[in-house]
């Protein structure tokens, strides 16, 4: 990969059933391309790539980044 380029892993457990996580594109226009839903004690890996710019994470889970841990809420 030509480009600097930060390859970053986050762990998402989800504390509810129905976590949807979405992955948005790098670029002039910004896209979804790739969507996963987790049930309650599902666990995802998910890595920022040349590709994935974004990610959106919709229900009750735990987030583990480089820089901490953050809680997202229940709709």
């Amino acid at each position: 990969m030509g480009k600097n380029i930060q390859m970053d892993y986050i762990v998402i457990k989800a504390l509810e059933d129905g976590v949807n996580v979405i992955g948005l594109t790098r670029g002039a226009d910004t896209r979804f391309h790739h969507s996963e839903k987790l049930d309650k004690g599902e666990v995802m890996i998910a890595q920022f790539t040349e590709h994935t710019s974004a990610m959106k994470i919709r229900g009750k889970s735990e987030i583990l980044t480089p820089f901490g841990t953050v809680m997202s809420e229940s709709k």
